[in-house]
């Protein structure tokens, strides 16, 4: 009985590990319009804040209650946490949807997918280089918009205490900390929409389907969320803990909310993103 064993002739000098470094996918993204629209829209936010205000007045209490917007112009530490405020329900899901859902669709709607797996770049190091890259640009959005935000507010408003709705302040240095702590979690929080955007991108060749598809999904899970009819299983929603960082620009932080929101969106975001890599090894790549 004979033995067949198969030999598979690899050129001298591949390293499966080194395709499509992560400086070559990341310049590549930065160089495409989209991301330069996107960062740009983001820096402009602050300025547009800026000027209605100063447009329309200061913002006023409605009644006897002082919401976060109400000491927009305090600080510029308060101007920050405004823009966050305004920016995490919906602006913050775009260019997530957008670096993640775009980046191998588009691959494909250019018909350069084949000729990337044809390098050979091997499947897994394909996608783990774009949704690295695209998690990275995601993060850098976020990042950014309180940046420009901090810089404006503090040029418009002043330096100081991070002044609470609630009553009491934090001081610059604990503000920045907790602005900080904000940012990272609107970025976890975000990861659900970062998965199914990435899921979407595997599974069709429309790059504006797989974002339009994240969005629209997010969508559905914040009006989910608005119906009180469902009760508990709302918690079960990560939109339910999208604004969970509110306690923590608290004189006392309350960390209860972010570790459950943080729980639910690691853990659907796991999932997505199993299937995306599970989905797209056995896919049969013709674009």
């Amino acid at each position: 009985m004979s033995t067949l064993t198969e030999r598979t002739e690899v050129a001298s000098g591949y390293r499966a590990g080194r395709t499509l470094p992560l400086r070559v996918e990341l310049v590549r993204q930065l160089k495409r319009r989209r991301t330069l629209v996107m960062f740009g829209i983001l820096a402009v936010l602050p300025f547009v804040l800026v000027a209605a205000f100063a447009i329309g007045g200061e913002p006023d209490a409605g009644g006897n209650r002082i919401t976060l917007m109400d000491t927009a112009t305090a600080s510029g530490a308060n101007f920050a946490a405004v823009n966050l405020f305004v920016s995490a329900g919906f602006l913050l899901v775009i260019p997530v949807a957008l670096f993640c859902g775009d980046t191998v669709a588009s691959e494909a709607s250019w018909s350069s997918l084949r000729y990337l797996l044809a390098a050979p770049v091997p499947r897994i190091r394909l996608l783990w280089s774009k949704l690295v890259v695209g998690l990275g640009l995601s993060l850098a959005a976020m990042v950014l918009l309180p940046l420009v935000a901090l810089a404006v507010g503090t040029a418009a408003y002043g330096w100081g205490p991070l002044q609470i709705p609630t009553g009491g302040s934090l001081d610059s240095g604990t503000a920045a900390q907790r602005l900080l702590v904000v940012v990272a979690y609107v970025f976890v929080s975000q990861l659900v929409t970062a998965g199914l955007a990435f899921w979407l991108s595997t599974k069709t060749d429309a790059p504006l389907g797989a974002v339009g598809g994240a969005v629209g999904l997010t969508i559905v899970g914040n009006v989910l969320d608005a119906v009180t009819a469902l009760g508990d299983w709302r918690h079960f929603l990560p939109a339910h803990w999208q604004f969970a960082w509110a306690d923590a620009v608290q004189p006392t932080p309350e960390w209860s909310g972010m570790i459950q929101g943080t729980a639910i969106s690691i853990t659907y975001a796991l999932v997505l993103f199993a299937l995306a890599f599970r989905g797209f090894a056995r896919k049969d790549v013709v674009s």
